[in-house]
């Protein structure tokens, strides 16, 4: 049993649905489809989301939406027109969309949310219609009716533990279900969406949720690259990863899954393939807890920027008890969350994502460690990224790391930190961004074939 999941550029047109049909048709254990809303057509289009983020602002600005509503609608109408699906599932569809603009805008916690989530509800009812005029046994289901109860955080929605033994009884439906993503229902029946990833997040629940022994995650790529195939000519294609690896990489950059995503299919033991629907013969990127094969030491490299670090420097550091959780407390004062934190015997730094921080924020640190502290030195340090090399079995290698520290040396790649965890599935380079992909490149000619 299978649960698939569909991106937005995998249903962006008519065409791209004949293929999504084609491949549910040509799997009868494809029995749960969660789909997303319609992606862009081509680079200069525009995804169904963006333009309903641009309707929310317009109608909470107070402005007319009629251009709006004709857009959104317009884009559901070339699909249904192009597959022939009659009136009826466009006329559902632009209610729902008019009707939008309807909804309490005052102390309406959940009104964004709601929204955003019309994207992927419009679409899933949308494609339950051309899954039934082409003679498949599917029905769209609500979040609610399938079981996928969430938390009142709009934009940040977690599942309620108990929604499990809901979602396990859709495993005795004989149809195929085809659910909206992104978004779940609260106890009092607010739309409520998950974070980044959301569709993602979705398939993982369900997957979860009815125990399959697979799920496949749909998009636009032949599986996960070993390196940024912008960065890096025709990098190694990765025939299965760790979840743990997935983890790492996915921290680091490699946008294609969210890390967020992998938390309920890594909880319920459920294998995961990132796979093509333009390629679906390929095999793509399977996910799995345990290698089945042997595997090299480094099985990708990732990277992202957008990184600071609070350079703390005092004398004797190491001596005061109690210093590291005096720093760390003035962060959560000021709701900053950390990354890294490298020490050395007299200085700490932490890194933080560039967002966390504030030139307000960045004045109250400094006040608070020179005050409260007494610092000798304080630091802000700008335009760093960071670097990992990703692999389980370097743990079982010896020379890794100075490999690639040799690597950086080659290329004039000064190292502002190094740094692994105790699982040493991952090591982690800091440096200036402007060398991002020079190091990218260096690592991967280091411990990958490099390509003509």
């Amino acid at each position: 049993m299978k649960v698939i999941k569909f991106g937005g550029s995998s249903l962006a047109s008519a065409a791209q649905l004949e293929k999504v049909l084609n491949i549910v048709n040509s799997d009868d254990d494809r029995r749960f489809v969660v789909v997303s809303a319609p992606g862009k057509r081509d680079a200069k289009d525009t995804k169904v989301t963006d333009a309903l983020v641009k309707y929310y602002k317009a109608y909470i600005a107070e402005k007319d939406v009629t251009e709006n509503q004709n857009w959104i609608i317009q884009r559901y109408r070339d699909i249904i027109d192009e597959l022939k699906l009659g009136q009826n599932i466009l006329e559902k569809i632009t209610k729902a969309i008019i009707d939008l603009a309807n909804l309490p805008i005052d102390n309406n916690r959940f009104l964004y949310d709601t929204f955003l989530a019309a994207g992927e509800d419009n679409n899933a009812k949308l494609i339950a219609e051309f899954f039934k005029k082409n003679n498949l046994n599917a029905r769209y289901i609500n979040p609610k009716e399938a079981g996928i109860i969430v938390t009142s955080e709009p934009g940040n929605a977690r599942l309620l533990p108990s929604s499990y033994d809901k979602l396990e009884e859709l495993r005795d439906s004989d149809e195929i279900l085809i659910i909206p993503g992104f978004f779940g229902v609260t106890a009092d029946d607010q739309i409520c969406t998950f974070s980044r990833g959301g569709s993602d997040i979705t398939g993982s629940i369900v997957a979860a949720g009815v125990k399959a022994d697979l799920y496949e995650n749909f998009t636009d790529v032949d599986g996960i690259f070993a390196a940024h195939p912008g960065i890096v000519h025709k990098p190694d294609s990765i025939s299965e990863l760790t979840y743990r690896e997935m983890r790492e990489l996915a921290y680091a950059g490699f946008s294609v899954l969210h890390d967020e995503a992998l938390i309920p299919a890594y909880r319920g033991k459920i294998p995961l393939v990132i796979k093509n629907t333009n390629n679906p013969s390929h095999p793509g990127t399977k996910i799995i807890l345990e290698h089945t094969s042997h595997s090299a030491p480094v099985v990708g490299i990732a990277g992202d920027n957008d990184f600071v670090s609070i350079n703390i420097s005092k004398y004797l550091m190491n001596r005061e008890v109690g210093f590291g959780r005096k720093v760390l407390q003035i962060l959560e004062e000021l709701n900053i969350r950390w990354e890294h934190i490298p020490t050395g015997i007299d200085d700490m730094s932490i890194v933080l994502r560039g967002r966390e921080l504030t030139p307000i924020k960045e004045q109250e640190i400094i006040s608070q460690l020179t005050r409260k502290l007494e610092v000798d030195e304080v630091e802000i340090e700008r335009d760093l990224s960071i670097i990992m090399i990703v692999g389980e079995n370097m743990k079982s290698h010896i020379g890794v790391t100075s490999k690639a520290a040799e690597a950086f040396s080659k290329k004039h790649i000064n190292l502002e930190m190094i740094s692994q965890g105790s699982s040493e599935v991952s090591v982690m380079f800091v440096i200036k961004t402007e060398q991002e992909k020079d190091a990218i490149r260096a690592l991967y000619q280091t411990f990958f074939k490099a390509k003509d």
